[in-house]
């Protein structure tokens, strides 16, 4: 079974530059290298989980111009379905503004939405048969609110289950919050949603509980560092971090995220599809970049079975 994974969300362009460090307000470091390439969680999460081995169908908008250029010709590089690559030709296309400290790792981002920040009522009805026969969807915050509330509405009537990853955080009307099957927040974002700040596993159970007690079905909580968590009704599990060397942190949030809807669109249960998003997010870390960095379904079943067996 392998159920088609639609994934609605943003294409932004990253800008990336590596630095010594990253700079303090009002500093000016000097950068040892930069970066053009394909980016945005949607896409970078459809790019995931399409290397995975997912059947992916990305929506995304973006505009009549040469970042617009960019996105389709890395996905038909890629292989992918651009047929639900929305176009708006007096737009602009997002970019993402990435700095990453080359000692650490660590970054600093920031994104313009652009064209995939202006789907209109329109483009979700074009969308509506492909959203009515999913699978599953995937979804996140980087795109107009009017329009990604109305494709979960879509999706719930049809009974598609709801993966939903609160990124950049931010508030949900309750109506919302009861239609997602699955959030996938980072530690930050699950205190911001939930005003629990994580320092370890009972802290992460409190925050998937009062996701929950707003209806949520399940809750995944990646936590860096100290690894990642899941929740449903009925127990939870922390998994512990893969020992890997990082180079590059940028886009691990959504390799995992696209690792994960993979195995869950080929029947997996909850907390083994935790368990191929947690491989998938390791393994991008190890190289630069976000999209060009998601990695293989061979490599990720080779440390999926050298780790879990």
């Amino acid at each position: 079974m392998n159920k088609r994974i639609v994934v609605f969300g943003s294409f932004v362009v990253d800008l990336t530059a590596r630095t010594p460090r990253l700079p303090t307000p009002g500093e000016t470091v000097l950068g040892k290298s930069f970066a053009m390439g394909p980016g945005g969680k949607g896409s970078n999460q459809a790019v995931a989980a399409h290397r995975a081995g997912g059947d992916v169908t990305l929506v995304t908008k973006v505009g009549r111009d040469v970042f617009g250029t960019v996105a389709m010709d890395f996905y038909h590089k890629e292989g992918m379905d651009t047929a639900y690559i929305l176009e708006d030709p007096d737009g602009e296309s997002g970019c993402a503004l990435i700095t990453v400290d080359e000692t650490t790792a660590q970054n600093e981002i920031v994104v313009v939405s652009g064209a995939c920040g202006r789907i209109t009522p329109q483009d979700v009805e074009r969308v509506r048969p492909l959203i009515q026969s999913a699978g599953v969807l995937l979804v996140q915050l980087e795109v107009n609110f009017d329009a990604l509330f109305a494709v979960i509405r879509i999706a719930r009537e049809a009974g598609v289950p709801v993966v939903l990853n609160p990124a950049p955080a931010a508030k949900l009307p309750p109506e919302i919050m009861r239609m997602v099957t699955i959030m996938t927040p980072n530690e930050t974002e699950a205190e911001f949603l939930t005003g629990v700040r994580i320092t370890g596993p009972e802290d992460a159970c409190r925050a998937a509980e009062i996701l929950m007690e707003q209806d949520v079905e399940q809750v995944v909580i990646t936590l860096g560092a100290m690894g990642a968590f899941a929740m449903n009704r009925e127990r939870w599990e922390l998994l512990a971090p893969l020992e890997v060397e990082a180079v590059d942190t940028t886009g691990a949030g959504d390799a995992f995220n696209g690792g994960f809807v993979t195995a869950l669109a080929e029947g997996a249960d909850l907390f083994t599809a935790l368990r191929y998003g947690n491989v998938t997010g390791a393994l991008s870390v190890t190289r630069c970049g976000t999209a060009p960095a998601m990695p293989g379904r061979a490599e990720i079943e080779a440390l999926y079975k050298k780790v879990y067996g």
